[in-house]
């Protein structure tokens, strides 16, 4: 029984171990998107997104592509 007690607490700490990495790479993966929204990094912004993303902008009512998406950052440029 000790054995298997063992084992479960084991298994318990390294599942919330790799929770908290998952989430800590979240974080940073977050930082790089809002940093590069900031300045308008296109290619950081393109490395962060998936080629077969689409992006959904409910406020105005439009799905990009990556590529649209991309493309439109010069629309909303400041």
């Amino acid at each position: 029984m000790h054995r298997i007690s063992w084992r479960i607490v084991l298994a318990a700490t390294l599942l919330m171990s790799s929770l908290v990495r998952a989430s800590a790479d979240d974080g940073a993966i977050i930082d790089r998107w809002y940093s590069a929204l900031l300045v308008a990094d296109r290619t950081e912004l393109s490395d962060l997104l998936a080629d077969d993303v689409r992006m959904k902008l409910d406020d105005i009512g439009v799905v990009q592509t990556k590529e649209d998406f991309i493309a439109s950052i010069d629309e909303w440029q400041g």
